[in-house]
């Protein structure tokens, strides 16, 4: 249990090593910062919509093409903090009546699945991104090359199934 400092709150777990210390690491960081500025562009895309649409009769006529982009961007870019952080969901309904030797050897199982899982998914779109880029894809409405994001998919789920590998106990 952390001790409370002179102010009487106890440091945040990000701030006190441990199993947080990663998140100080620059790669969590960049990629933590990163989600940060596709949120802002998601809301910037929204707000230009909107009051292009509501003031001036004249929508941002990509709108919705980009913002479905940005939210892939932003869902493959928070995906390798959350495999790091253990914060995806987890239904357990009768690991408690195991003991914790077992639990830890399932939650070992369930992270070299899911690294499977994940390699895979990165080895196929890596496929799709090459596809794309030799088909010339792009997006219906802003002509924007799908290929990149294909890639940053791949990437995403690369580190990721690296993250589920190396992922330490919660307790």
């Amino acid at each position: 249990m952390t001790q409370p400092d002179a102010g009487g709150t106890a440091p945040s777990p990000a701030s006190s090593g441990g199993r947080w210390g990663h998140r100080r690491a620059l790669w969590y960081r960049l990629l933590a910062d990163t989600s940060a500025l596709l949120i802002l562009a998601l809301i910037g895309v929204t707000c230009v919509d909107v009051v292009g649409r509501y003031l001036f009769n004249h929508p941002f006529g990509g709108a919705y093409e980009l913002t479905q982009m940005l939210l892939a961007a932003l869902v493959f870019a928070a995906l390798p903090l959350t495999s790091i952080d253990g914060g995806h969901v987890e239904v357990d309904l009768a690991l408690h009546l195991l003991s914790r030797p077992v639990q830890r050897v399932l939650g070992r199982l369930a992270g070299a699945v899911s690294a499977v899982a994940l390699a895979y998914f990165a080895y196929r779109l890596v496929l799709i991104g090459l596809d794309q880029i030799h088909d010339g894809t792009r997006s219906a409405s802003l002509a924007l090359p799908m290929a990149p994001l294909a890639f940053l998919a791949a990437a995403s789920c690369a580190v990721s199934s690296v993250a589920m590998i190396l992922r330490r106990e919660t307790q």
